[in-house]
């Protein structure tokens, strides 16, 4: 009886990893010992990207195995399945405790302050978005984890950057706090790549699109805003000019290039500082024109404030061929696509 216990166990470990192995991402190389060995926390977990990239994490590893903090108390979207924990991203000591207790292999740092709030509060902005980094990055150093994801952002670009098919390396002269500190921290995700051969792997995202989550303080999130106001009340006032063309991507896509590039072989992530993202790019009027596809009586109008000269400054379209070549990238919704997924589950 016992015997056949164990069998039946380790027959069902069998099954969920030959599950996990079927998925459709571009680089699945986690070896089965490797899968039953990962933990991953994830840090800033109840964010817009934070939220479904736990859900996600969770149902292709297990629930007991990706550990979701964040400053605030959790709604009961990532506790009720999994671990979650009250972490300030700050605390070094507290980050370093959280990751010896759960045996973390992985850390996912997605805690920051973006872009419109941090203008607000620059010397906050700059404590969390460094401090938070630099936690993560000497906790690797000192290999209590093998593995490191930290999104940088277009905010590294800057007025003086190629607006078009923004290429891979070029001028990069922020001119907001938020892009000041993302263009440092990939200076330094690569200093401690080259110095201590940590691996930590990093993608500029976009504007971000997701329903399940609200605005989050970004200059892109107006292209979050419309969708909610068409659904409620047929009409949106925007923050930008009707001619503010911005590199933008809905969250599924943003989700899959940050499994991919995880999960891709250490020797194919060619580029330490960060990869470009492309998906889509849009402005406020291609986006209600796409809206009124499915609602005709959508109307839009435009009072643009401080946002628009942080929009100015940020490229129109990106040019991702070294995330496309080295670990197989590529954007797969539409502008159309995805509004139609946009408002489907607003509406719901």
């Amino acid at each position: 009886m016992v015997l056949l216990q164990i069998y039946e166990f380790y027959s069902h470990i069998k099954l969920e990893i030959n599950e996990y192995e079927s998925i459709d991402y571009p680089y699945i190389y986690d070896s089965k010992t490797d899968i039953l060995k990962k933990r991953i926390l994830i840090i800033g977990a109840s964010g817009q990207i934070g939220t479904e990239l736990t859900l996600c994490l969770r149902k292709k590893y297990g629930n007991s195995k990706v550990i979701a903090t964040d400053i605030r108390e959790d709604d009961g979207t990532l506790s009720t399945d999994g671990p979650f924990e009250i972490l300030d991203a700050m605390d070094y000591k507290a980050t370093e405790d959280l990751i010896i207790r759960y045996e973390i292999t992985e850390v996912y740092l997605l805690a920051a302050m973006l872009s419109a709030t941090a203008e607000k509060f620059p010397m906050r902005a700059w404590d969390l978005n460094m401090t938070s980094l630099f936690n993560v990055l000497n906790l690797g150093k000192e290999q209590k984890v093998k593995k490191i994801f930290w999104p940088s952002s277009i905010a590294v670009f800057g007025p003086t950057t190629p607006k078009q098919h923004t290429p891979q390396k070029t001028i990069m002269e922020p001119s907001t706090v938020y892009g000041i500190s993302k263009q440092t921290g990939e200076r330094w995700c690569e200093y401690y790549h080259k110095k201590y051969d940590l691996d930590v792997r990093s993608i500029r995202y976009p504007g971000l699109i997701s329903y399940k989550t609200a605005p989050g303080g970004g200059t892109t999130d107006y292209a979050v805003d419309i969708y909610h106001k068409a659904v409620k009340h047929q009409k949106y006032n925007c923050f930008l000019n009707q001619e503010t063309t911005l590199p933008m991507m809905f969250i599924d896509d943003a989700i899959r290039a940050t499994l991919s590039i995880m999960e891709a072989p250490k020797e194919a992530i060619k580029v330490r500082s960060s990869y470009n993202l492309s998906g889509l790019s849009f402005n406020p009027t291609e986006i209600a024109a796409s809206i009124r596809k499915k609602l005709p009586d959508f109307e839009i109008g435009y009072t643009p404030d401080f946002r628009q000269k942080i929009a100015d400054s940020w490229p129109q379209s990106i040019d991702d061929t070294a995330a496309q070549n080295d670990w197989a990238w590529k954007n797969e919704t539409s502008l159309d696509k995805m509004t139609s997924i946009m408002l489907e589950n607003l509406s719901s």
